[in-house]
């Protein structure tokens, strides 16, 4: 037993050393400190980006959909561990809980852990220290990953509940949907206590003399990206750049989340041109924080998914290769085009053949009119013409990629688990928590 142990170690050794060397030889395989200004400098400022269910398999998709490097991959620093507290498989909010606070906690719980004490997050640290915050998200700001970074509930449900816990905390910007659960009431405490409060992109153009800013741009979550331009809404991207700009006049710097919420939804839908699309809308906001970074010098941009959805895998079908270009034809989400379908479903072909560009096959068209849920089945057909392959539609338990960028980026190298976040994240800024 112990030779055979040796020489399977010297054969994991020889390998071992084979990769670093393959990674050494490969510039897209730098490490991230190479590319990345390293220094133990004071961080102002801190964007803490969160692609919602992205992970290995979403990035490596995406840059094949892309056809080159996205602008994360070069600051590709580690990986993390996204168990909950009760489970090998997190939701958000116990992911965005441990993400948020430092603590483990049980699926479906905000800010509280399992003995049920509550846990001041990184947001509210760095407010305490004088700093400006903002939350930014494309599903409701009262979702579960919003949610944990400025709220405690036992169910990341009550919505209503955490609308207004986030003024209670004194978030200074707010931007993503929800207004459903913001009463007129709350709106109107909010403008008497300095908020501006905006319902349209056009309306966050002028922002010189704003400092604290609500913009509410739908009842419920944002629109798709894929549907977004049929809509006033803004991008992710031009919510990142306007709270920036509002928090960025805090001498004493900032501490804001953006979440690409509505990769996660597409995982969970199989839907592989609305992962992509959305995907590429995160990317946007992730330039802007970088360019800014960039010319600040002062601040460190962090990106980590919480979770894996779908269990995306590049190739699938029992096929080889991956057949991404064909996403690049598609202009709506599956659930979309499911509601463009008439009551006899005989519109099929047609409606797909517009919206994607695939003309399907008898076979096809039988799956679609037969299935119970009729949007999920289109989606597996693109997939399948993708080659894009799903292992269910749920979260899975997968290790998670860790990009950086800015002074102390290298604090997150490696595999760290995700209740890591919060304290390195002080540490750089240097302020206290906990």
């Amino acid at each position: 037993m112990k030779k055979t142990f040796k020489k399977k170690s010297m054969i994991l050794a020889i390998a071992g050393s084979l990769l670093v060397g393959s990674f050494a030889g490969n510039a897209a395989f730098q490490p991230a400190e190479a590319k990345n200004p390293q220094s133990n400098e004071k961080v102002e400022n801190v964007i803490f980006m969160i692609p919602d269910g992205y992970s290995t398999a979403y990035a490596t998709n995406y840059r094949l959909y892309k056809g080159e490097e996205s602008v994360m991959d070069s600051h590709l620093v580690g990986m993390h561990r996204t168990y909950s507290a009760n489970s090998e498989v997190t939701d958000s909010a116990a992911a965005g809980t441990a993400m948020a606070t430092g603590v483990k906690t049980n699926n479906g719980v905000i800010g509280i852990d399992p003995e049920g004490n509550k846990h001041t997050s990184i947001l509210q640290a760095a407010e305490k220290s004088g700093k400006s915050t903002g939350l930014v998200a494309t599903s409701t700001i009262t979702h579960a990953t919003p949610a944990a970074f400025a709220s405690e509930v036992e169910s990341r449900a009550n919505e209503a509940a955490i609308a207004p816990q986030l003024l209670e905390n004194d978030v200074d910007v707010l931007l993503g949907g929800g207004k459903k659960y913001f009463s007129n009431e709350l709106l109107n405490k909010a403008q008497k206590n300095g908020y501006e409060i905006v319902s349209d992109a056009q309306s966050m153009s002028n922002l010189k003399k704003v400092d604290k800013l609500i913009g509410l741009f739908a009842e419920d979550s944002l629109t798709p990206e894929l549907d977004r331009e049929t809509t006033n809404e803004p991008s992710l991207q031009e919510m990142t750049a306007a709270a920036i700009e509002v928090l960025s006049k805090n001498k004493d710097g900032f501490f804001l989340m953006v979440e690409g919420s509505q990769i996660d939804w597409a995982g969970h839908a199989n839907d592989a041109a609305w992962a992509m699309k959305d995907t590429e809308a995160f990317e946007d906001a992730v330039k802007e924080a970088l360019d800014f970074a960039k010319k600040d010098k002062k601040t460190l941009v962090v990106i980590a998914s919480d979770h894996d959805t779908g269990g995306m895998s590049v190739g699938g079908y029992n096929q080889s290769g991956a057949n991404l270009d064909i996403l690049k034809n598609v202009t709506a989400t599956g659930d979309f085009m499911a509601a463009q379908l008439n009551e006899e479903r005989n519109n099929i072909q047609e409606v797909v053949l517009e919206h994607t560009g695939i003309t399907l096959t008898e076979a096809e068209i039988k799956q679609i009119k037969q299935a119970g849920n009729p949007a999920l089945q289109i989606n597996s057909i693109i997939s399948r013409h993708a080659l894009v392959g799903w292992s269910h539609t749920g979260h899975t338990g997968e290790d998670i990629p860790i990009y950086a960028y800015g002074p102390q980026a290298h604090k997150f190298a490696g595999l760290i688990e995700n209740t890591d976040f919060p304290q390195l994240m002080a540490e750089a800024m240097k302020i206290p928590f906990k």
